[in-house]
């Protein structure tokens, strides 16, 4: 009986017309919607009701029927619904099949020349709402053959700020996906990132975040991590902290600050990684910033990432430690001249004894990220191998003072702990194991064979 029931009636009407002719009244029939959802709270909860089919209309309409007539105009409607209604209308277009439908329509529009922009905005900031709920949206991506189009955006418009965000937050998505990190560092996204990110500046800061943080999730891959320490870029990032530290003294950009660190973090998973930070004087300039931190809670968060990445960088040495690294001093009694016990101490006090093998086997993985599809990042929930979480290995072990004969001396004071007490069975005139009461109270008096 509404107008918005009878201008999906008549639009689904049109989708089941095999003829391409009605473009006046598709058009006609877009722009009524749009308006009515634009103007109307009533008609964008008729939309998005339970048990509407309004959303299903239109995306079967963008499916079926020739884009260039009438996409604009709907996919104008949905970006309306999905920005004005919330997360949980981007997870009803989420399970109609939404995405495989505006991945399509970003291919389409990608092909004209130039792009149409607002069109590519509207796509782009559709597909940022709709992608964390889209656990496949990565895969799709790459399936589609869209992976560089949101790229190509960005390196043809670094100064159109109103393009480049929504296109770096999709960007941002297609990077949780381990494989489409890698192919995108082949294209030259790591490159891109460093020509964004840059020193402290109060202009486009939530352009600046959105760059780290997809910087991050690209530098996650070790190809893209040694791609970034071959070019000098962790020496850019500690860099670009330390200015963003010292010139954010009332602490208004801690998520930018923030956001470095983590790329700080990322690249060091790698043992190039650790000791390009190391050969940067990393060490040193997170201890003092760390400890500037200190006295605001507000940045615990970036004391509590400095120190994962310097307990990470840090050199490991075997025990015992002849140096002042160690609190404690553990003498062998006996140390041979010569020998691998004898090399270790005389080594040098900063030199990391412990041979790291993690990336020696870099080119197998490199590989198998590639080959295998791994939907879930593995490095998403970054796990600290310094915490152990076994329980056996946590409980203190109980050891005597004394050893079994020492103690066999107090025996005759405590005979239950050694003597095997028994009572007579009356029936069968037969020895029984004694099981003391324990509602009993008082000595414990055992009858013997000649009292019974």
């Amino acid at each position: 009986s509404s107008r918005t029931i009878s201008l999906l009636s008549q639009l689904e009407k049109i989708n089941s017309d095999s003829v391409l002719g009605e473009s006046d009244s598709a058009r006609h029939v877009t722009s009524r919607i749009l308006h009515l959802v634009q103007s109307q709270e009533k008609t964008r909860k008729e939309m998005t009701s339970k048990g509407s089919t309004g959303i299903e209309i239109i995306l079967s309409t963008l499916e079926v029927k020739c884009f260039n007539f009438f996409g604009y105009g709907f996919i104008a409607v949905l970006h309306f619904i999905i920005m004005k209604c919330g997360g949980r209308r981007a997870s009803v277009l989420v399970t109609k099949g939404g995405t495989q439908i505006l991945l399509q329509l970003l291919l389409t529009a990608s092909k004209d020349s130039p792009p149409n922009e607002e069109l590519m905005v509207l796509l782009h900031t559709l597909l940022a709402k709709i992608g964390p709920k889209d656990k496949k949206i990565g895969v799709k991506a790459r399936i589609n053959g869209v992976l560089n189009i949101s790229l190509n955006l960005v390196k043809h418009n670094l100064q159109n700020h109103r393009l480049v965000l929504p296109c770096l937050q999709v960007l941002r998505v297609y990077s949780t996906n381990s494989v489409n990190a890698v192919s995108l560092g082949k294209n030259g996204v790591v490159e891109l990132m460093f020509k964004i990110i840059g020193p402290f500046s109060k202009r486009n800061t939530s352009l600046m975040k959105v760059a780290l943080d997809t910087l991050a999730a690209l530098l996650k891959s070790k190809t893209n991590a040694r791609r970034a320490v071959d070019r000098g870029y962790v020496q850019a990032l500690i860099t670009i902290y330390v200015d963003w530290h010292r010139h954010d003294s009332r602490h208004r950009y801690m998520l930018i600050r923030k956001g470095v660190l983590q790329c700080i973090k990322s690249v060091t998973n790698i043992k190039l990684g650790r000791k390009a930070f190391i050969d940067a004087n990393g060490m040193k300039i997170l201890y003092n910033t760390s400890q500037e931190c200190l006295a605001v809670r507000t940045l615990d968060p970036l004391v509590n990432t400095s120190s994962l990445i310097m307990r990470k960088c840090f050199p490991k040495n075997r025990l015992p430690l002849p140096t002042i690294k160690s609190a404690f001093h553990f003498q062998l009694p006996v140390i041979p001249a010569s020998g691998p016990v004898a090399q270790l101490y005389n080594l040098p006090p900063d030199v990391d004894d412990v041979v790291d093998e993690s990336d020696d086997n870099d080119d197998a993985e490199t590989e198998s990220e590639i080959e295998t599809e791994i939907d879930d990042d593995k490095d998403q929930h970054f796990k600290n191998d310094d915490i152990e979480t076994d329980i056996n290995k946590l409980k203190p072990r109980q050891e005597l003072g004394r050893s079994i004969e020492e103690l066999k001396m107090y025996e005759q004071f405590f005979p239950e702990l050694s003597e095997n007490f028994q009572e007579w069975d009356l029936v069968s005139k037969e020895p029984k194991p004694f099981v003391p009461d324990a509602n009993l109270s008082g000595p414990i008096v055992v009858p013997t064979a000649s009292e019974e």
